[in-house]
């Protein structure tokens, strides 16, 4: 992938035009007359698709007038997706909004032709690290990355008495879930004993290191070493009440005995947190529910907007 043009328009209400370089830091282009525009702070549009509708149009079509603040050569094996990422020398975006909507009852180029690919090619990112850009630049394309830490709270299986399953079932249906989704998945797997400053110190380590969501299996319920659902619920900013009622309602209706289940989920600043049981069973089933709405509380907690 390559620039082709890098395009902006000085004044808001004017066409974006070719300029020889550009800028870009947090808000989008440097001089672009739309910089500052929260999550869709720079527009990309591959120049294959402009060159297509140009042919199919029998209008001629330029770098600039989809109103992309970059037109580039060359796509992305296996498309575009939400929080995938961009290198362009030391400039670094990440994908946030995949189309456009055509303002009011659609742009020039839809009121005159009937249709318009911005709103279907075209895609926005947010500039995460400032760098300046021309045209011919190299464009370094890497598909999103989950990091994930998997906690195993178990005094026997921390112990050696019998093996952990749980921690290493969880890790493989957060694995096996995310690559369907085009994901790169990295999962860290940690076994710890049913402890308050264990888990706490864990926890705190998961989020210096980077991970993006975190699972712990077991210590959920109420005998005197279960104390994941406290140490969780202290540490989350947030606290996410309906995941875990449905999962106890939905399975304790055929089994009673769920329900006395202390599960929560939450979130640590933008770190999803699952406190679920550590039975194999109890593990299947939590996490055939929670990964309905995983990655929707991925994409939510980084700000951007879903529909």
């Amino acid at each position: 992938m390559k620039i082709k043009s890098i395009n902006i328009a000085p004044e808001k209400g004017s066409c974006k035009k070719p300029v020889e370089s550009g800028f870009l830091k947090p808000g989008g282009v440097e001089g672009d007359s739309h910089f500052g525009n929260g999550i869709m702070e720079v527009s990309f549009l591959d120049d294959e698709s402009v060159q297509e509708f140009t042919a199919s149009s029998g209008r001629q079509f330029n770098p600039g007038d989809f109103a992309e603040n970059i037109t580039f050569t060359g796509n992305p094996d296996g498309g575009v997706h939400l929080l995938d990422t961009i290198r362009i020398g030391e400039a670094f975006l990440e994908v946030t909004q995949l189309g456009k909507t055509c303002h009011n009852k659609g742009c020039e180029i839809f009121t005159t032709i009937g249709t318009c690919i911005m709103p279907k090619k075209g895609f926005f990112c947010r500039v995460k690290t400032p760098g300046a850009i021309k045209p011919g630049d190299e464009m370094i394309y890497e598909r999103r990355k989950l990091k994930a830490g998997v906690i195993t709270l178990s005094d026997r299986a921390f112990n050696g008495v019998y093996p952990d399953l749980s921690g290493p079932l969880a890790g493989k249906m957060l694995t096996e879930f995310f690559t369907e989704k085009q994901w790169d998945v990295d999962v860290k797997y940690t076994l710890i004993p049913d402890e308050k400053t264990a888990l706490e110190d864990t926890l705190k380590t998961h989020c210096r290191n980077g991970v993006n969501l975190i699972i712990t299996a077991g210590s959920t319920g109420a005998g005197p070493r279960d104390i994941a659902p406290e140490v969780v619920a202290d540490f989350c900013h947030k606290i996410l009440p309906g995941v875990m009622d449905y999962v106890r309602i939905t399975y304790g209706a055929k089994n009673p005995n769920a329900l006395l289940s202390r599960s929560i989920a939450g979130v640590h600043g933008e770190v999803p947190v699952y406190a679920i049981p550590g039975s194999t069973k109890a593990v299947n089933e939590y996490m055939t529910e929670i990964l309905k709405s995983a990655e929707h509380l991925l994409l939510t907690t980084r700000g951007l907007m879903l529909h």
